[in-house]
C-alpha cells in the first residue's frame, strides 16, 4: 500500500495530535468543582494512602497506560529523535483506543541510555496500570524490559515485538494446520535477530517448535558467528539442534518454515526451491519483504503472510496487542507472562472460523470485531489461572465487557 506523503502531512497538520484528553464526568456549579477537585479529590487521595489498590477503582489508571520510546527503532525509520518519534508513538495510542478502548499516553524519552529509559519508566510508572515499551532498539529492549519487569509491580509489554511474536505464533499455528504437519518436526528459519526476531523466536520455543536456526546479518547464530550481542549469544545456546553452518542458504534448505523480520529481496527463488515441499512463508519486512508474495508462490510457497496489506494473511502486531493489553487491564495484572502471549496466539488461532482456515486465509481480517475480546479473554483467564490477577473474574466476562466497551450492545456475539 502506498501512501500519499503529501495528504499524509496534512492529515496530521489538520488533526494537531491523534488522541486527546475528555473528561469523564460534568462540572456545572461550584458543588460539583468542589467534589471533582478541592476539596473533594482529599478523600479518595487519603484513602489511596490507606489502601493502593484502590486506585484502580478511585482514578483512572486501571485503563490508563503508557507507550514509551527512546526513539531508537521507529518502524521505517530506524534511529530518529524522541520529538521525530511522536507522530509513530501517537499513533499507537490511537491504536490502543480503537480497537482496545485504552487510554494510551504518548512518552518520548529524550535519552538512549539504558539507565535513564528504566529509572524515568519507573517514576512515571504510579499513574499507569502497565507499560507499553515501543520502538526500543535490541539488545537495549531487552535489558529495559527486564528491569522493569523485577521493579514494577504491573505488566511491562513491548508491544510491537511481543505483540508480533503472538501474530506469528498463531499464523504458524494455523499455516500447520492448513499443510497437515506436526509442529514437533517442523524446520523453521527466523532471519532477523533483532528484537522482533528474538522475541518470535522466543515464543516459538514456548509453543513447542525445537528445531529453529535464527540468522544476524552475518550468518546462523552459534560458535562461529563472532558478531553476536548478549541476547544473541543467548539465543544461540537455544536454537539450531542440528548445528547448521552457513548463511540463509545454507539454514534454509529442507526447512518447512520461513519468518522473515530482517530485510527486502535477501530470499530469492532458487533458495525457496531448496525447502521441504509445500513450504510455508512469511516475509515480513517493511516496506519491502525478503521475497515478494508473486516470488514466494512461484516457486511453491504453499502458504504465504506478510505485512503488506493488499495481499492476503496480513500479519502485524495490531491484531495481538490491543487484545493482550485489555486484558491484563481488566484483571489488573501485574506482569505479562509467556503464558498469556501463549493463550492470546491461540486465541487469535482460533479466531479464524475453520470452516475458512486455508492458505489464504490463515488469520483473521485486520478489522475482525471478535479479535480483541477474545484475545483479551483468553488473556485475562490465564492470567487468573497462573496467579497474575488482583481479579479473579468468570469466564466469558473480560469476553462481554471488551465487546460491550468497543462496540455496545448493538450488536452483541456469542463466544
Amino acid at each position: 500500500m502506498t501512501i500519499d506523503r503529501l495528504r499524509a502531512l496534512e492529515m496530521h497538520r489538520r488533526a494537531r495530535g491523534k488522541i486527546g484528553i475528555f473528561p469523564t464526568i460534568n462540572v456545572r456549579n461550584e458543588e460539583e468543582l468542589g467534589l471533582a477537585y478541592l476539596p473533594g479529590s482529599v478523600a479518595p487521595s487519603l484513602a489511596i494512602e490507606e489502601e493502593p489498590a484502590l486506585s484502580f477503582e478511585l482514578t483512572g489508571k486501571g485503563n490508563r497506560i503508557a507507550v514509551v520510546t527512546d526513539g531508537s527503532a521507529i518502524t521505517g525509520l530506524g534511529d530518529i529523535s524522541a520529538l521525530a518519534s511522536l507522530p509513530a508513538l501517537e499513533g499507537k495510542s490511537l491504536l490502543y483506543k480503537l480497537f482496545g478502548d485504552i487510554d494510551a499516553i504518548p512518552i518520548a524519552l529524550d535519552s538512549k541510555i539504558t539507565d535513564d529509559i528504566i529509572y524515568a519508566t519507573q517514576l512515571i510508572a504510579p499513574a499507569f496500570g502497565a507499560i507499553a515499551l515501543d520502538d526500543i532498539a535490541a539488545p537495549r529492549t531487552f535489558s529495559v524490559l527486564r528491569e522493569l519487569r523485577n521493579r514494577l509491580a504491573l505488566p511491562v509489554f513491548a508491544d510491537d515485538e511481543q505483540g508480533m511474536a503472538v501474530v506469528v505464533c498463531a499464523a504458524l499455528h494455523n499455516a500447520l494446520t492448513v499443510t497437515e504437519r506436526d509442529r514437533a518436526s517442523c524446520r523453521v528459519v527466523v532471519c532477523g535477530a533483532g528484537a522482533t526476531g528474538v522475541a518470535v523466536t522466543h515464543l516459538l520455543l514456548k509453543a513447542g517448535l525445537t528445531d529453529i536456526v535464527v540468522l544476524n546479518s552475518t550468518g546462523i547464530l552459534g560458535p562461529e558467528n563472532a558478531v553476536m550481542d548478549h541476547v544473541q549469544e543467548e539465543m544461540a545456546a537455544r536454537t539450531n539442534p542440528r548445528g547448521v553452518k552457513g548463511g540463509l542458504a545454507e539454514a534454509i534448505k529442507g526447512a518447512h518454515a520461513f519468518i522473515g523480520l530482517s530485510r527486502g529481496s535477501i530470499l530469492s527463488a532458487s533458495m525457496v526451491r531448496t525447502m521441504a515441499p509445500s513450504p510455508i512463508l512469511f516475509p515480513l519486512a517493511l516496506p519491502d519483504p525478503e521475497i515478494s508474495p508473486e516470488e514466494a508462490a512461484a516457486a511453491g510457497a504453499a502458504v504465504i503472510g506478510t505485512g503488506l496489506y493488499d495481499y492476503d494473511n496480513v500479519l502485524q502486531s495490531l491484531q495481538a496487542f490491543p487484545g493482550i493489553m485489555r486484558g491484563v487491564l481488566d484483571v489488573q495484572a501485574t506482569m505479562v507472562s509467556d503464558g498469556m502471549l501463549l493463550a492470546a496466539a491461540l486465541a487469535l488461532a482460533d479466531t479464524v472460523d475453520r470452516r475458512r482456515l486455508s492458505a489464504r486465509a490463515i488469520v483473521p481480517e485486520l478489522f475482525s470485531e471478535e479479535v480483541t475480546p477474545r484475545i483479551a479473554e483468553a488473556v485475562a483467564q490465564k492470567a487468573i489461572e497462573e496467579g497474575h490477577a488482583r481479579l479473579l473474574l468468570p469466564p466469558s466476562h473480560v469476553y462481554e465487557r471488551s465487546w460491550q466497551r468497543l462496540y455496545g450492545n448493538s450488536r452483541r456475539k456469542s463466544h
